[in-house]
């Protein structure tokens, strides 16, 4: 199989995971990632599609993989730093989600989801004042809601240090 008959049947397991038959979709990938071991877009599908089918155990080691080096596009790494650190906090594994989760945002500050998914990480990790940091600013930067915008910077300062008081 060449690389240009491997990019055609990943097509067509994407499509298939997003068309709602992530059973056979995974049938493919698996297929597609033993004649591809080292093929980070197809270790990043995989992952994709095992935590689709809640098998987010068994996902760890594809996203993993996808992240070995820097071969996969921008979104698509994106996308497996959240769907890593975001698969290791459903297992518990807390510090590495946070560390994972943390990197996303290093890389992609603007990203909204991986701060929110981060947040959620720090409050397992018992950083509760870091989260709420992290929410209250992301909510006074990307609310629409004219209440919020009105009180923007009220939040943006008790953000910043959320024990002050008068």
């Amino acid at each position: 199989m060449n690389a240009q008959e491997k990019d055609e049947l990943l097509a067509q397991a994407v499509r298939l995971r997003e068309e709602g038959h992530p059973e056979q979709a995974r049938e493919r990938l698996l297929s597609l990632t033993a004649a591809f071991p080292e093929a980070v877009d197809v270790a990043y599908q995989t992952a994709w599609v095992h935590d689709v089918l809640g098998l987010e155990a068994e996902a760890v080691p594809y996203y993993e993989r996808s992240l070995q080096d820097d071969g996969l596009g921008e979104e698509d790494r994106r996308g497996a730093l959240l769907g890593l650190g975001s698969t290791y906090r459903v297992l518990g594994r807390f510090g590495q989600a946070v560390e994972t989760l943390r990197q996303g945002v290093s890389e992609f500050p603007d990203d909204g989801a991986l701060q929110t998914f981060l947040a959620m990480a720090l409050f397992n990790t018992g950083e509760h004042h870091e989260a709420t940091q992290l929410l209250l600013r992301l909510v006074a930067a990307t609310s629409d809601s004219p209440h919020v915008q009105r009180y923007r910077p009220a939040i943006d300062y008790y953000a910043a240090d959320l024990t002050r008081t008068m």
